[in-house]
């Protein structure tokens, strides 16, 4: 077999790195009744200015498309952990509003996904922390 880039190897690496975590982070945040996903979806909309997000917004922060964040928005109205809000000024455009519910989820998951990147991380040396997470970014991650 021929030689690889680094690049390559890091994007390879990436990938089954991100497989990993995502199954450990969906199997801890199962207690809460939510996926990673479902999580990410939260944490995006408590961030948000009054915790509300317009839906191609939301899909854009999260990496999904706007058909597929209107397919993981549904489940999460129905239990009321989201709601929709109109926009007083343009019928056209609609929010995404994180409901009370969705916020004391969000409270409690978020100890849980902070406990679980520490126990994921926690051979990792801060400064090498520090140098992927700026990575990251450079590479289109949203959160800095």
């Amino acid at each position: 077999m021929s030689t690889i880039s680094q690049s390559l190897k890091l994007f390879l690496n990436l990938t089954t790195v991100q497989a990993l975590t995502f199954k450990r982070f969906d199997s801890r945040l199962a207690s809460h009744g939510i996926s990673l996903n479902e999580f990410m979806i939260l944490f995006h909309l408590g961030e948000a200015p009054d915790e509300k997000l317009r839906r191609i917004d939301l899909a854009e922060k999260i990496g999904l498309t706007a058909s597929g964040i209107t397919r993981m928005l549904s489940p999460l109205e129905k239990l009321g952990l989201v709601r929709r809000e109109a926009n007083s000024r343009d019928a056209r455009v609609s929010y995404v509003k994180l409901a009370p519910a969705g916020k004391r989820i969000l409270v409690d998951a978020t100890a849980t996904a902070e406990a679980t990147s520490e126990q994921i991380l926690a051979t990792v040396k801060t400064k090498k922390l520090d140098d992927v997470a700026r990575v990251m970014v450079e590479l289109g991650g949203t959160i800095e």
